[in-house]
């Protein structure tokens, strides 16, 4: 079964309408991809190396108003690794009745300490691998 992460909507999370802001979506999806990778990879060992992740372009698609006081999941998983980058599949649902309320696909690259965008070698791409399975 998918591990996802819980965000529990806030009255800060809502704008003027008293439904999610649409940018607030882009911080629960951040918060949903740090949790996955941090139970997922190794970031040590990729910070050690100097190595971060830069996102590139998120397509989001906007499904469900959500208001305060809603608990939602955030899913992440691996969509597809090139050699350049990398494109995770990301889902937030109500968590009392699985309704999709965003979908969303997010690409990103991987930059060394000076910006610098690396290739993403066989190492690399065994470690993002590790994000095509459900977390344990």
């Amino acid at each position: 079964m998918e591990t996802a992460t819980e965000i529990v909507v806030r009255g800060y999370h809502v704008d003027m309408y008293g439904h999610v802001n649409n940018a607030r979506y882009l911080e629960f999806l951040e918060e949903g991809r740090w949790a996955s990778f941090e139970a997922r990879i190794d970031l040590a060992r990729l910070t050690a190396l100097g190595l971060g992740f830069m996102v590139v372009n998120i397509n989001v698609n906007y499904r469900k108003a959500v208001g305060p006081g809603e608990r939602l999941l955030v899913s992440t998983l691996l969509e597809k690794i090139g050699t350049r980058s990398a494109t995770l599949k990301q889902e937030i649902r109500l968590k009392n009745s699985g309704k999709l309320v965003v979908d969303a696909l997010v690409t990103f690259v991987i930059a060394d300490r000076s910006g610098k965008l690396v290739r993403i070698d066989e190492d690399i791409a065994s470690e993002l691998s590790k994000l095509e399975q459900p977390a344990a």
